[in-house]
């Protein structure tokens, strides 16, 4: 039998396994869980009616969370000419062009979002193999291949996240920190499922939200009332 922790047992006190919870019931059960030493990412799962094999019901976009995910986004900025100086003047972490792209082919992959022009994406393509895999390669649909480099920074930095349905037709997102307020938190996960809702592919058929957990880091997973959701 698995030794359960004193804050496992405590957690358990809390959480219903049965229950479906409502958004506000599940953040204020979430925020109550025992503390852990590090302020823990929220998170949205959402269980689609699509079937990603095929590419007319592959869902997928981008939005800006009102309050932002309080995550640090590191962005590294490969780009050329007058680029530089705007990307370095919108607050990118990293500006650069031939020396960034050779850190990258030796293993160098200390950034969270990269942000390319697109008359660098032949050389970026060459790198495919190693960016992919990390969910780096930057893309025209996310933003991410853009000429206008500044703006792209200031919504990353701002609380731009992007959704995509994977194999298993789910959606998992982070929503903001747990030390957000109530409020702040409710608001990002709305904003966050009306976004997915209005990418429902007009070849999708029936059901589209099967289930919908919200969770945090090291928190359990909350099944929420599909009724409560603004669908």
């Amino acid at each position: 039998m698995a030794y359960k922790t004193k804050r496992t047992k405590e957690v358990a006190k809390l959480h219903d396994t049965e229950k479906t919870y409502d958004l506000l019931e599940a953040v204020e059960l979430l925020q109550k869980c025992p503390p852990t030493k590090f302020d823990q990412t929220l998170e949205i799962s959402m269980h689609l009616g699509v079937d990603p094999r095929k590419a007319d019901q592959m869902v997928r976009g981008t939005m800006t969370l009102p309050h932002g995910t309080g995550q640090k986004n590191t962005v590294l900025v490969i780009a050329k000419g007058d680029s530089l100086k705007a990307a370095e003047e919108a607050g990118a972490d990293y500006v650069g062009h031939e020396e960034y792209l050779k850190k990258i082919k030796d293993g160098w992959l200390d950034f969270d979002t990269l942000v390319v022009t697109p008359d660098m994406m032949r050389e970026i393509g060459k790198l495919g193999k190693i960016l992919g895999p990390r969910g780096l390669m930057p893309t025209p649909k996310a933003g991410t291949v853009t000429t206008d480099v500044a703006k792209a920074i200031k919504d990353i930095k701002a609380g731009k996240v992007e959704y995509k349905v994977d194999k298993n037709s789910v959606i998992n997102n982070a929503v903001g920190k747990l030390s957000f307020n109530p409020k702040q938190l409710l608001e990002n996960i709305k904003q966050l499922i009306q976004s997915i809702i209005r990418a429902k592919p007009s070849s999708s058929k029936g059901t589209y939200v099967k289930s919908f957990t919200l969770s945090s880091t090291m928190g359990p997973g909350c099944k929420i009332n599909l009724r409560e959701l603004p669908i």
